[in-house]
């Protein structure tokens, strides 16, 4: 502080937020394009955000009510790594510390998992208070507690301070402004929950999340994304960035589509070396997409069916026209009634290796759409508008309708046989028989279990690393196959699992179901030349 004041001398500056005629949300954003970046190669310039900052900022604090209050309570920020977050969680903590938000005695605090975290927010707010003599001079670096307290100015008696995941410490504080850094990383709520219940003790509290985003739906970074984007509450704004899980996690055109610093203070060149780590060694590729696309994928997750990357070789253009009247094998997943049904017919060719056309069909419920979380309505609306997806009249799906549909396709293409899980069927039946209405195929039983699935996931992977499955890029297919886990028992047998896959993308993994047993009911099915067994007879007799 004495330094500063020496710095400072008899001058005084004018400060660019403190310009008459500036809206609130204006100054706010004055005031972090002044401060300075303190590390890297633009250390020693000026903070200078980027479009989608400036939207965020202005979403929070630009929509006022009649009183010029701010609406929004809840702010989420949910980007990729590398996109400024840190210079932009401490600028938003000095902002309401000793800037324009700034009110007297006001808390203000940064949370994040680990004291380590905690301790980087805090380091930052720090470094930029040394390089600003008009802040050194007002507040009290605290650096072995992590506490910054202002002692003169605007917003005199307020104090910083950085969390780590102590959810005891969080009980009875009064925060005008919390930052929550990286929540996807939390393990509970309770911290978060304690965070938020202190809003209402501020006229007008704020909370903002600034994180990648959390691997599953019931997580509650994801929750709280979900529930925002449904915008029934205008007191929570999300800006959610992110690629679409069907979208090429190693074409640059993603990336750039939902990595803004890209190119800029986002090395490009880094990018393209952890591109290439993850398509090389798939074990990376988790973590690629969920640090640096965005995704809701578990970073520590190794057990997809098959990555993107592989399922892409077999991007091949599928002609139902020339289809038409040739032999297929399918499967039914015919999933709840409220949910979605997927049927997938193969059709082997005269090659050999053989190779497998996959004409895959979904049905979901119209009236269930609305209920949807917003992104998953958003992609069943354009899939549905594309006709790659059927919408059901009525809130459910009538089995009976799936029926007359494929009674419909085997007049069109001649299907040998339709697998079906166990679970369901029953009801399909029921349907059938309420109709009066004779099933055109034969319907063979496929367990769910590891003796049935595990050599069927085993094929369906073999013929998915050859490129044998051509799909033609079938965004609903696609989507349900890159989401598909799999699960081991002690023996090493794996089958897919629903509980695991269902909700990491916005679609359930029916399809990646129904073509597995699809497959595996050609394999089964498919006509093969009988055995020459003539010598082993002849040999039996003079036996």
């Amino acid at each position: 502080m004495r330094e500063a004041k020496e710095a400072l001398g008899a001058r005084s500056r004018r400060l660019p937020w403190c310009k008459a005629r500036l809206t609130r949300a204006e100054r706010v954003i004055a005031f972090l394009q002044w401060l300075p970046i303190t590390k890297g190669p633009l250390a020693g310039k000026r903070m200078r955000l980027l479009p989608f900052q400036v939207e965020f900022v202005d979403e929070i604090y630009g929509d006022l009510d009649a009183k010029g209050l701010r609406r929004r309570r809840i702010g989420i920020q949910s980007c990729p790594k590398g996109q400024g977050k840190s210079g932009l969680v401490a600028g938003l903590v000095l902002c309401h510390l000793l800037g324009p938000e700034s009110e007297a005695r006001g808390e203000v605090y940064s949370a994040a998992i680990d004291r380590g975290q905690a301790a980087l927010i805090y380091a930052e707010c720090e470094a930029i208070i040394e390089q600003v003599p008009e802040f050194a001079v007002r507040a009290n670096c605290q650096r072995f507690v992590k506490r910054i307290e202002v002692q003169q100015g605007q917003g005199r008696g307020s104090v910083y301070e950085a969390l780590s995941a102590d959810a005891r410490r969080a009980h009875g504080l009064a925060p005008s402004l919390w930052i929550y850094d990286e929540l996807a990383q939390a393990k509970d709520r309770v911290l978060l929950d304690n965070l938020i219940n202190g809003l209402g003790k501020r006229k007008e509290g704020l909370g903002l999340c600034i994180s990648t985003q959390a691997p599953a739906d019931d997580h509650p970074l994801s929750q709280m994304i979900d529930d925002g984007l449904r915008g029934d509450d205008r007191s929570i704004f999300v800006q959610l960035l992110a690629a679409p899980p069907d979208a090429d996690p190693f074409a640059e055109a993603t990336w750039f589509a939902c990595n803004p610093a890209l190119g800029k203070y986002l090395s490009l060149e880094e990018m393209r070396q952890a591109a290439f780590r993850a398509r090389r060694m798939p074990a990376f590729e988790p973590s690629f997409r969920n640090l640096r696309l965005n995704q809701r994928v578990d970073a520590n997750e190794e057990a997809r069916v098959v990555t993107l990357g592989t399922w892409r070789r077999g991007n091949v253009d599928v002609d139902r026209a020339a289809l038409a009247g040739r032999r297929c094998f399918g499967a039914l997943d015919l999933s709840g009634k409220h949910d979605l049904t997927a049927l997938v017919l193969v059709f082997p060719s005269d090659d050999e290796p053989a190779t497998f056309a996959a004409l895959p069909f979904f049905w979901t419920p119209q009236d269930q759409l609305g209920g949807r979380r917003p992104a998953e309505q958003e992609r069943f609306r354009q899939w549905i508008d594309a006709g790659m997806m059927a919408a059901v009249p009525g809130p459910t799906i009538r089995y009976g309708f799936v029926a007359a549909e494929i009674a419909r396709l085997s007049r069109e293409f001649e299907i040998q046989v339709i697998g079906f899980d166990r679970w369901r069927i029953d009801d399909f039946r029921q349907d059938l028989a309420d109709i009066d209405a004779d099933f055109p195929v034969p319907l063979e039983p496929f367990g769910q279990g590891f003796a049935s699935m595990s050599p069927a996931i085993e094929w369906f992977a073999e013929l998915a690393l050859t490129g044998r499955i051509h799909h033609g890029g079938h965004p609903v297919l696609t989507a349900s196959v890159v989401n598909a886990i799999t699960v081991s028992d002690p023996a090493g047998n794996t089958k897919l699992d629903k509980e695991k896959s269902n909700g990491r993308g916005p679609v359930r993994i029916d399809g990646a179901v129904a073509l597995v047993m699809a497959l595996a009911m050609a394999k089964r099915f498919q006509a093969t030349p009988p055995p020459d067994v003539s010598g082993f007879l002849e040999n039996m007799v003079w036996a």
